[in-house]
């Protein structure tokens, strides 16, 4: 497994028509690791961005690490293959550096009746894809499928073997969810990362700790946090005033992420910030900060999912 860079940027609810500039922007500012899914529908915005800079000879396409994620309505395992393919002519690219499973919840699926639809119907679901990403039943929750993650995580190992991805990753698991995974019988391949939800506010300290004795590395999205109790994480005083000492308080969260040795991708489309958010190695927090940091913790979680909560496999209903 190659080295997954420690800063990336975060695309997800990226603004359409203004991603592929900020892809350039991030290429130029020293960014090698991006971060997409199929569930943002814009990763045919991201390649634009990756190709430009390909063409103008300022990286390769071997320089980056190119991340996405198979969506929960693509769970059945004959739909992984087909899904992958979707993300990668999407990103015109040939292989992807990293795919992960974005929930370990699978949802009920439009895409096997693809093939026994009108022509009509057909167009619309390619042309209007997020009508059927989240399938929902009368009370307005997540219809879910009959799919079982280790089932699905077969279908990903196949992907490796077949070249289309060179690593498999898992996202939001639980640690029940990761060890499951881990112990099951004729594991192929581990997945190389888990990522989730992290910041002062939810440190995650618990789940950083499995996963990392577990040789899973760990990738933070949120880590600049939100508001909690009409308090914003980056004007919290604590953050603050380290920011005082250093630089800024985004700096100060991205930061505090990579000393805990895992993995950050803020995302971002304003060039100023994104230049920002990289300009985290010449300095450290010292171990009295850290400790600061953590004791932030009011375990506050920004992405909590509800429509899902009736799911066999909705990860938050324990600790961690």
């Amino acid at each position: 497994m190659e080295d997954i860079p420690t800063v990336g940027l975060g695309t997800w609810k990226a603004a359409p028509g203004k991603v592929t500039e900020a892809v350039k922007v991030t290429i130029d500012a020293g960014y090698r690791h991006f971060d997409c899914a199929y569930f943002y529908h814009n990763e045919h915005e991201v390649g634009a961005g990756i190709r430009h800079k390909i063409r103008e000879g300022v990286v390769r396409r071997e320089d980056l690490f190119i991340a996405s994620k198979l969506w929960c309505t693509w769970y059945t395992k004959p739909l992984v293959r087909i899904a992958c393919c979707r993300s990668l002519k999407a990103l015109k690219l040939k292989y992807l550096d990293l795919y992960l499973m974005h929930w370990p919840m699978g949802f009920k699926s439009p895409h096997t009746a693809w093939i026994m639809i009108p022509s009509k119907l057909l167009s619309f679901c390619f042309s209007h894809p997020r009508a059927y990403d989240l399938p929902l039943d009368c009370t307005n929750m997540v219809i879910p499928s009959d799919t079982d993650f280790l089932d699905t995580w077969e279908a990903m190992e196949d992907l490796v073997s077949t070249g289309l991805v060179k690593n498999t990753g898992v996202s939001n698991f639980n640690h029940e969810q990761l060890e499951r995974l881990l112990n099951k019988p004729g594991l192929r391949f581990k997945p190389v990362t888990n990522q989730i939800e992290c910041h002062p506010y939810l440190n995650q300290k618990n789940l950083i700790s499995f996963c990392q004795s577990r040789g899973v590395s760990v990738t933070t999205y949120r880590p600049l946090g939100g508001s909690s109790e009409g308090v914003d994480l980056m004007d919290d005083p604590v953050i603050q005033r380290i920011a005082k000492e250093h630089k800024s308080p985004a700096q100060i969260l991205i930061r505090f992420q990579i000393q805990r040795n895992v993995i950050v991708i803020p995302k971002s489309i304003t060039p100023s910030r994104i230049k920002e958010n990289i300009q985290v190695f010449d300095f450290e927090l010292t171990q009295h900060n850290m400790d600061s940091i953590l004791s932030l913790d009011r375990n506050l979680r920004l992405a909590t999912f509800p429509i899902t909560k009736n799911h066999k496999d909705y990860p938050f209903h324990i600790e961690y």
